[in-house]
């Protein structure tokens, strides 16, 4: 009889250790996942003329990640992130992005900035199953139909392009309306949005211009829309360039309502205008990061300014706000984390954070759709009313 107790006693040992070892090892093959950190990767424009969209995205993000990592992390996980420049150019996204999942092995992609840049990545994305989280972009092909390893945090183009026609004929009475836009995946999906606008109101295009990415080479897209002479232009384009055709617009002579969609960088472009932007319009789809009416954004501000950075901007408030976003699905999807229990945790996330709203479902992965309306008036930015 002691014997077969010693026996079974042995048996639930061992039974113990195996069951153990098997959650272990279960934790151990997903990618990216430790019993002590989970792992991240981030590729977007650090240098260049885009610079201050990739940089803005890191700052706001690693202030609240370090928050919570000071904090504990996440169910026990620290959050670590490994970040790559890849200058807004298509063709280094892709390379940054396989070495963040087959060198780095990291968990999920987070933060990445551009419509061309996602474009490029997606049969990557498709292809490994790996969590593409919060694109700085308002792509509609990342949207509609909905991907299942895609989640957008932002409002999409088409509700800023929305938004702007709206304002412009009915609160403007514009009947003209021109786009200038980068001449790439960026500014074809923000032009079909405002073609989407125009048609819902039995209108057209009243005159286009483009430039090439990564230039300020703004002269024959600005000289086609002259030709054109349309009373409004919506532009698709980072700040550099944008600034540059406002610039050489006005110094024509040509000074139709300008219009920028929430991409553009609105502190960058405030700067590089410098006296030049008064009456600019900026749709934006977060709130303002001095609206410390917003628990969230006095959360922000308090953050940003403990991380060192006293500049605020809607850039880095997305990028925290995604951040944010980001942890409360971690913490929805429990200790037992796998890109799959994330993804289910993420499709049932509904929850209310500091006066903001975020909800993703099945059949909708963007969390939020809000648009605000700004505009430049002596080289601040106020709410358009």
């Amino acid at each position: 009889m002691n014997e077969t107790r010693l026996w079974l006693k042995g048996m639930t040992v061992v039974a113990a250790v195996v069951l153990l070892a098997c959650i272990q090892s279960a934790s151990a093959e997903e990618q990216g996942v430790s019993v002590n950190e989970v792992i991240i990767g981030m590729s977007n424009a650090l240098t260049g003329p885009a610079s201050a969209l990739g940089t803005g995205v890191k700052n706001g993000a690693l202030a609240y990640f370090n928050k919570v990592n000071s904090g504990g992390g996440i169910n026990g996980r620290k959050i670590k992130i490994i970040s790559y420049d890849d200058g807004y150019e298509p063709k280094q996204t892709v390379e940054t992005t396989n070495k963040l999942i087959t060198r780095d092995k990291v968990f999920a992609l987070f933060g990445y900035v551009g419509t061309p840049t996602s474009t490029a990545i997606v049969p990557i994305i498709n292809k490994e199953k790996v969590p593409y989280f919060a694109p700085f972009t308002g792509a509609e092909f990342l949207r509609k139909p909905v991907n299942r390893y895609i989640f957008n945090v932002r409002g999409s183009y088409f509700d800023e392009a929305e938004m702007q026609v709206e304002y412009l004929t009915k609160k403007l009475g514009k009947k003209r309306i021109g786009v200038f836009i980068q001449n790439d995946a960026y500014g074809l999906a923000v032009k079909g949005g405002v073609i989407k606008a125009l048609k819902a109101r039995s209108m057209a295009l009243a005159g286009e211009g483009t430039y090439e990415r990564n230039t300020t080479n703004v002269e024959a897209g600005l000289a086609a829309l002259k030709t054109a002479d349309p009373d409004a232009v919506v532009m698709v384009g980072t700040y550099k360039a944008m600034a540059a055709f406002i610039k050489k617009a006005k110094a024509q002579g040509f000074t139709p309502v300008f219009l920028n969609v929430s991409f553009v960088g609105t502190a960058a472009l405030v700067k590089e205008l410098g006296g030049s932007g008064d009456g600019v319009i900026i749709s934006q789809v977060m709130p303002s990061p001095t609206d410390a009416s917003l628990p969230l954004v006095r959360q922000y501000q308090a953050d940003m300014r403990a991380a060192g950075y006293s500049d605020l901007d809607y850039t880095d408030l997305e990028g925290y706000v995604d951040a944010v976003v980001f942890t409360e699905v971690l913490k929805k999807a429990g200790k037992n984390l796998t890109r799959g229990s994330f993804i289910a945790a993420a499709e049932s996330l509904n929850v209310t954070d500091g006066g903001l709203t975020f909800v993703f479902s099945p059949s909708n992965h963007q969390a939020m759709s809000q648009i605000y309306l700004t505009k430049i008036s002596g080289n601040k930015i106020v709410m358009v009313q």
